[in-house]
């Protein structure tokens, strides 16, 4: 395993043995949740009026390193070379990287409620605003653990009372085109074939490209931020995905600093001037022009 693999491992073991984990049943009465310990931090970042974070599906930095799509936003912004996922499978990774925390999760399971702290929940609080876009969920606001191509294991606003409703709960459809009308921060997630899950990378990568480089190119002369990143990889390369940033005020470059979802969420919350939930782990911090 290569020096900067076994730090990343050692980093993911370490934010996860010490992260709160907490999880129950959307059928029954929401678990207490005791305070988050949480770092105050001042938002020294450049603060987007948007962001938008796509989260594709299960493969290997190496697995999308030639789709071409993902070639021209490397080559317009900053490529994270040694980003890491949390964990296997799927959902706990969704969870770390919206609420800083896996919640117990070991394997996939819906539905959930959590009472727990979110990105979610903090950008409400601070008068912002956030929704999530779900590519073949049926209507907005849609609680059920599956409809066709649609899994709400791929969905943590409905894990969380906050977001779970339709203000914040929406299918891909309501994605705006008007950008401007995009709330503060935004989390797309396609469907399973589009995903890259079911389909071909290159499926996903033309989905990407179909469904989010009107808002790429108006994102860099607009104060706007895109990051595209993988739930995990196919368990054939340590966890090691791809993590691509790219807007009006980050820099063309290669990031080789070891990161989790746990710092794309803090860079998250930084911006903002919000509590850093979760583990320690440092927002990114050098990628920004």
């Amino acid at each position: 395993m290569r020096r900067k693999q076994r730090v990343a491992a050692a980093v993911v073991a370490a934010a996860t043995a010490g992260t709160l984990l907490i999880a129950g049943p959307a059928s029954a009465a929401p678990i207490p949740h005791p305070p988050s310990v949480s770092v105050s931090a001042p938002a020294l970042l450049p603060t987007p009026d948007h962001v938008v974070i796509v989260v594709e599906e299960n493969r290997s930095y190496d697995d999308v390193s030639s789709a071409p799509y993902l070639g021209y936003l490397r080559s317009v912004g900053a490529d994270m070379t040694d980003s890491y996922a949390v964990g296997h499978p799927s959902e706990r990774n969704y969870l770390a990287l919206w609420s800083g925390s896996t919640q117990g999760l070991t394997r996939d399971t819906c539905p959930h409620l959590f009472r727990a702290p979110s990105l979610g929940k903090q950008l409400l609080t601070s008068g912002r605003t956030v929704a999530g876009y779900f590519e073949s969920m049926p209507y907005a606001g849609y609680l059920g653990c599956a409809s066709g191509l649609y899994v709400r294991r791929h969905n943590p606003l409905a894990d969380f009372r906050a977001t779970s409703g339709p203000e914040s709960n929406l299918p891909m459809t309501a994605f705006p085109t008007d950008y401007t009308e995009l709330p503060t921060v935004s989390l797309v997630v396609p469907n399973l074939n589009d995903d890259m899950h079911d389909g071909s990378v290159p499926e996903g990568d033309r989905w990407l490209e179909d469904h989010l480089s009107g808002y790429q190119v108006w994102a860099q002369t607009h104060n706007s931020v895109l990051i595209v990143t993988w739930d995990e990889d196919d368990h054939s390369a340590s966890n090691h995905i791809d993590t691509v940033i790219t807007g009006e005020h980050v820099a063309h470059t290669t990031s080789d600093a070891p990161i989790t979802h746990f710092n794309v969420l803090h860079t998250i919350e930084q911006a903002y001037g919000l509590d850093l939930l979760g583990p320690e782990a440092a927002p990114i911090a050098d990628v920004w022009q």
